[in-house]
């Protein structure tokens, strides 16, 4: 790892404000998490699902929760900015470090394009509530009004498409208020952490006090009946919503990009993910039963389902409320999302990989400006394009192969020396407890297919058909049980460390529900990603530089 990385500043402008404690840093892994996955992406979830979605919500937790202590652990060791890709520096190298840099801006600027599609929906809503009504054409992406055109699906994106004003041959449609968002909260994130703590910090005390409500008026709505068949669809049914709830717990990572600016990283950082993590685990299961005990899952399948339940049970004073909420709760997320970014392209900076100008900090505000104003200008952009739906799918599977070197890292990470361990005692650093998985991760194994065949017998039988639709995901789910066996090998030989190995198989699980489509915009993404390595970021390296 280059010396500057090591020191944590840029050598000219000095390092970051630390005015980050334990409780700020729980609460920017709750604004996080508790955003667009509540408020929009829950209804997908329970609409491929059905009520049985809450395993797939317990199975992400459990992924989510190894994953942490792993990122945890890093933070511990390695606590300076940049998350997932200073951790994959450590373990892996340069290269390995690139790649995951690269899938990381998948994660937080990508992924904030769908939330502030998401936030412009419940806004407008919330606009309509006090009789303001913009027009149609400017609350809907250009992709999907098209899209909506050309199915002659009657509506809001095909009355915009019909409507809108036209400059030369090119129809005016955007979404101006995720643009708008998108421009307010890169200010914010400019202006500097301490801002933006106490604007996320309120936030997030809103947004938990409306959730509860929710979830204490729901109950009074709901009928058993409709979590009768807990999986309509069948476990298939609830793994194929893996991108939605999975993208409902993407978040609590971009804690450990704060690292700088955290009063005791090596302490606090690893209880804030674990404790947002926690909280926001219980509060999504609980949602779920609630949304699908009201209505049938049937009638879940839209992009604003905490409004929908209550506008079908007649509950009207709920849907300004749950509008505001959505409102808050999302802000918060871009909020914790644009304030990620920025230090992964300034550590990236610092290790020669991009533009010095990266990892300049300014000199009033001490945040890495130029990249705050790219990366609002990478959010910015797409909205104009693209639709959720593309998004949504794109950021999941880049988080998880984060994840996924994340957790492999920690299992290649050295031994902490004597000296570390009664370091970490005496200051209270976090560390991973080391249990042998040499014969209880194979064990585990063994359990988890008799009770998958004892569940579902027909699952093995029908992985193994290639034919169809189910190619995909079979060729996947063949490549996981690959792995699973590889890894009781090591296991059983290397003697590996037993939480981290259930981290990265557990992600590599996760990825197997993902679509074909999927991977391959993820390939192409990846491959463009190595362009620029090997044209821009290998030459410029200090690393190679160092060597040279």
């Amino acid at each position: 790892m280059s010396k500057i990385l090591q020191q944590g500043g840029d050598g000219e402008h000095g390092g970051l404000h630390k005015v980050l404690s334990v409780r700020d840093l729980t609460f920017f892994g709750i604004a996080a998490i508790i955003g667009g996955g509540t408020f929009s992406a829950i209804g997908n979830a329970c609409f491929t699902g059905g009520p049985g979605v809450i395993l797939l919500y317990i199975i992400c937790a459990i992924a989510c929760g190894f994953t942490a202590m792993c990122y945890a652990e890093f933070a511990s060791r390695v606590p300076v900015s940049g998350s997932a890709y200073t951790y994959a520096y450590v373990s892996f190298g340069e290269l390995f470090a690139w790649i995951i840099g690269w899938a990381l801006i998948m994660e937080y600027s990508i992924g904030n394009i769908y939330i502030a599609f998401s936030w412009s929906g419940y806004f407008t809503k919330l606009l309509e509530s006090f009789h303001i009504h913009l027009p149609e054409w400017l609350t809907i992406n250009y992709t999907e009004a098209h899209r909506n055109f050309l199915e002659n699906k009657p509506g809001e994106g095909f009355n915009a498409w019909q409507n809108a004003p036209m400059l030369g041959s090119l129809r005016i449609i955007f979404d101006l208020p995720a643009v708008f968002i998108n421009v307010i909260i890169t200010y914010l994130v400019y202006r500097g952490t301490k801002e933006s703590k106490n604007f996320s910090n309120a936030m997030v005390v809103v947004k938990l006090l409306i959730v509860l409500l929710v979830i204490v008026v729901g109950a009074f709505y709901i009928d058993i009946d409709n979590w009768t068949p807990f999986m309509p669809n069948s476990f298939s049914g609830v793994m194929a919503g893996v991108s939605a709830v999975f993208f409902a717990y993407i978040g609590f990572d971009a804690v450990s990009t704060l690292a700088e600016e955290s009063k005791n990283p090596q302490r606090d950082l690893p209880k804030g993910m674990i404790y947002s993590l926690v909280i926001c685990t219980v509060l999504y299961i609980i949602l779920a039963l609630v949304l699908t005990g009201m209505v049938s899952y049937t009638q879940l399948g839209v992009t604003d389902p905490l409004a929908e339940i209550f506008e079908l049970k007649g509950v009207k004073w709920m849907l300004f409320i749950v509008s505001i909420a959505a409102v808050v709760a999302m802000t918060s997320v871009m909020l914790v999302f644009q304030l990620g970014q920025p230090r992964i392209w300034m550590t990236m900076s610092r290790d020669g990989l991009m533009p010095q100008k990266f990892s300049k900090i300014h000199p009033k505000y001490k945040t890495p400006g130029f990249a705050t104003i790219v990366t609002g200008i990478v959010v910015g952009l797409p909205i104009f394009f693209t639709d959720e739906t593309f998004v949504l799918d794109f950021t999941s599977i880049g988080t998880l192969f984060a994840f996924v070197l994340v957790c492999g890292g920690v299992l290649m990470l050295s031994p902490r020396s004597e000296e570390e361990e009664a370091e970490s005692k005496t200051k209270g650093k976090f560390r991973i407890p080391y249990i042998n998985s040499r014969f209880i991760f194979p064990v585990l194994i063994v359990i988890a297919s008799g009770i998958v065949q004892y569940a579902f017998p027909n699952f093995f039988t029908d992985t193994f058909d290639f034919s169809g639709d189910a190619l995909t995901t079979n060729v996947s789910m063949v490549a996981f049980f690959v792995l699973c066996i590889v890894m009781a090998v090591l296991a059983f030989v290397k003697q590996l460390s037993l939480i981290p190995l259930l981290g990265l198989v557990s992600c590599c699980y996760l990825l197997t529900g993902m679509a074909a489509s999927n991977w391959m915009w993820f390939g192409a993404w990846l491959v463009i990603g190595l362009v620029i390595y090997f044209i821009y970021g290998r030459n410029n390296s200090k690393l190679n530089l160092t060597k040279s």
